[in-house]
């Protein structure tokens, strides 16, 4: 079954990131409505932390969509209430098209903020290394690493950006409107192909290929997760600490 190592990591690591996004969205919301008491104030704060995360989204629906000639409306990283209750932080409007572009479409997000955090991870924070000294198990250089990453130039400011970009990238459930056809589509092939006899050849010669590309976004995934659980700690502290000091506290 090693051919599905990579999707079993790929699932591992998306849900704690979706998880973890949620939670930490929602407690910086809470620290700030508790400071500045005004919920649009609130929300302009927020929308400035995650500015950068929120374009790219946004421009990668816009693109891929252009790529894919499907046709585009309007373009907004304006921030706005919904009926039930919810942010949207910005939207793109597109044509609705086939299952497979609308698919790829919503997929964007995950796939242009993987990317970008992939190069912040290898080309900017140098942890190419730090995850191979991981792998291989030698942990004292792993943490000598850790140490020292705060001294790579720049490196305050792709965290950020690696945090703020990872913190938007998952599609919305608007942008996942089509996945469910699509799974259902190629499961179909799938039983198709196993029922001809491919099944052994795909086993062989496709999987490997997949696990391998998914077991290298749930790198990039784990990383991701790991931003978050480090900020979340901290920023449910100050959210505890305030609801004690004013008295007031949000859910």
């Amino acid at each position: 079954m090693n051919q599905l190592t990579g999707f079993f990591w790929f699932v591992l690591m998306l849900a704690p990131l979706a998880f973890l996004q949620r939670l930490l969205h929602r407690e910086i919301q809470a620290v700030f409505l508790i400071l500045t008491r005004d919920a649009r104030l609130t929300i302009v704060i927020f929308q400035i932390i995650f500015l950068p995360g929120v374009f790219l989204h946004e421009l990668s629906h816009f693109l891929t969509a252009k790529l894919l000639r499907v046709r585009t409306g309007g373009f907004s990283i304006i921030p706005r209430a919904l009926p039930n209750g919810r942010l949207q932080l910005g939207y793109v409007e597109t044509a609705r098209s086939d299952i497979a572009r609308d698919s790829l479409i919503g997929a964007a997000p995950l796939i242009f903020g993987t990317l970008f955090v992939a190069y912040a991870a290898v080309y900017r924070l140098d942890m190419r290394v730090l995850w191979d000294t991981f792998r291989n198990g030698q942990f004292d250089l792993f943490w000598l690493g850790i140490r020292f990453l705060p001294t790579v130039k720049d490196f305050y400011l792709w965290l950020y950006l690696a945090f703020a970009v990872s913190s938007t990238m998952m599609p919305s459930e608007s942008d996942r409107h089509a996945w469910l056809e699509l799974t259902i589509s190629v499961g179909v092939l799938f039983a198709i192909a196993l029922l001809v006899g491919a099944g052994p050849w795909m086993m062989d010669h496709v999987a490997p290929l997949v696990s391998n590309f998914l077991s290298s976004v749930a790198v990039i995934l784990g990383l991701s997760s790991v931003i978050h659980a480090v900020l979340i700690l901290p920023i449910m502290l100050v959210h505890k600490l305030l609801a004690r000091a004013t008295g007031v506290d949000v859910r």
